[in-house]
Formats: structure tokens, sequence, C-alpha cells
């Protein structure tokens, strides 16, 4: 199909975009959903499963992840109400953290446990975005890293959080060799020229 008519679909680029964010969005909570459901109702288990779900999805997706979390939308494109669909994701960590805490760890009031669910993202959030910014470091395995992430969110031993890990490997394995390939020659890649007047450029998946 020509690129012009997808516009016969949408209002406007921000109306496109926008809903481009909203099926990421949407795409991203489902599968920490699903991942969560799949790991069983113990709370470290399910905050372990929808970790490893977004971490994973961050990295074999890069270009859709820094869609969403690069900051790189134009604001007069994409207004903050955009991105409320990534609350659902957030508010689900926030629970879940909440519940799998050790005692000593509890956040006392719903304010509390929001700032440590946030503070929890920030760290996943980074990880990602290092991880496939600077790809060519030697990384220890992901599953490591989100271990060690979970552990000092939570105070829970690390060998409870590699366990639940280990019981899920095909589902949260490491990235395979193609993956890391791509997003390898994406970073070495330059980068495309703008194709439109916002200076908005085409992101690998």
């Amino acid at each position: 199909m020509a690129p012009a008519s997808i516009y016969s679909h949408f209002t406007d680029l921000s109306a496109l975009i926008q809903h481009v964010l909203r099926l990421r969005y949407q795409e991203l909570a489902r599968l920490m959903d699903e991942a969560a459901q799949v790991a069983g109702p113990a709370p470290l288990a399910d905050l372990t499963a929808r970790c490893a779900a977004y971490v994973h999805w961050g990295v074999s997706q890069p270009g859709h992840y820094r869609t969403l979390f690069g900051g790189r939308m134009p604001a007069d494109l994409v207004p903050g109400s955009a991105h409320g669909a990534g609350a659902e994701p957030l508010t689900a960590v926030v629970t879940s953290l909440a519940a799998a805490a050790v005692p000593e760890r509890k956040q006392p009031t719903a304010e509390r446990q929001a700032q440590a669910g946030l503070m929890l993202w920030t760290a996943l959030h980074g990880l990602v975005s290092l991880y496939n910014d600077h790809g060519t470091m030697p990384w220890p395995p992901l599953n490591d890293l989100i271990t060690d992430v979970v552990c000092l969110h939570t105070g829970r031993p690390a060998a409870e959080t590699a366990s639940l890990l280990r019981q899920h490997e095909g589902r949260f394995g490491p990235p395979t060799r193609a993956a890391h390939k791509d997003r390898d020659t994406a970073l070495l890649a330059p980068s495309p020229p703008a194709d439109n007047e916002h200076g908005i450029t085409p992101e690998a998946g």
C-alpha cells in the first residue's frame, strides 16, 4: 500500500502516532499479564514474571521500546495523555511489588508504594536502555540482571527469583542471536533521514 493511503484512516499525523502508541502499550501490558498468569499467583512469581516480560520485550523490540519510552516524540504531536495507556503495566508492578517485598521493605502508604514501584520501573528502564544502546559491552545474562534488580527492590533472596526465572526459561530466555545481531546492526547503521517536517524518523522494530 502507498504510505500516503494510511492517512485515509486517521485525521492527522498526531492521531496516527497516538494509535501506534496505544497498540504498543497494549501489547506490552498483555505480555506482562500473560507472563504473570503463567507464573502463578504467588507475589514474587507475579512480580518476577512482569519484570522479565518487560525487559525481554524491550530488548527484543528496541525500536518499539524507544518509541514508547525514549522521549523522542515531538510534544506538538503527542500530548502527555497519549502515554496514559502506559499506566496500566506500571500500576500492576506497583501492586505486585507491594505484595512481594519482605516486611522490612513494605511501604506504609499508597503514595510510598507508588514511589517504590516507580523506582523499580526506573531500574528496569535503565537496564533495557543501556543494554540496547551499548550492546557491545560484555553484559551478564539478562536473567541474572533481572534477578539482581528484583532482589534489590524486594529484599528477597536471589535464589528465589533465579529459580522462578529458570522455571520459565523458554518464555523468559535470553534474546536469540538474531535479535542481538539486529540490535547491533541498528546501532551501527547511520540514522535514516527524517521523512516529514516534524523530523520523525522510522524506527527499527
